[in-house]
C-alpha cells in the first residue's frame, strides 16, 4: 500500500477514535442526567440499571480509544465490561417484568 494512503487511513482511524470518545462522554452525561429523573418515579427503576450500562459503555469506549493509541491495553477489561453490560441488560428486563 502507498505510504500516503496508509498515513491517511491512520489519520482517519485516529479521528474516528476521538469522535468515539466524544460520543462516549456524551453517553456518560446523558446517564448522569437520567439519574436525576429516575429517582422521581418508581416506574423508572429499570433506568437505574440502564444508567450503569451507559457508564460502563463509556468506560469501554474510553479503553478502546486508549488501546487504539497504544496508551493502555487490558485484554481482561475488554471481556469483563461487555459481560457486565449484558448482565445488567438482563436485570433491566427482569425488573421491568416485575413492575408490569
Amino acid at each position: 500500500m502507498d505510504d500516503g494512503l496508509l498515513g491517511m487511513v491512520e489519520y482517519l482511524a485516529g479521528v474516528l477514535n476521538i469522535a468515539n470518545l466524544v460520543l462516549a462522554l456524551v453517553a456518560g452525561g446523558l446517564a448522569l442526567s437520567l439519574l436525576k429523573v429516575s429517582h422521581q418515579q418508581k416506574e423508572l427503576r429499570p433506568w437505574k440499571y440502564l444508567i450503569i450500562v451507559l457508564l460502563l459503555f463509556m468506560v469501554e469506549e474510553i479503553l478502546g480509544v486508549l488501546r487504539a493509541f497504544g496508551v493502555y491495553n487490558s485484554p481482561y477489561l475488554t471481556h469483563l465490561i461487555p459481560s457486565a453490560i449484558l448482565g445488567l441488560l438482563i436485570a433491566v428486563l427482569v425488573v421491568e417484568k416485575q413492575i408490569a
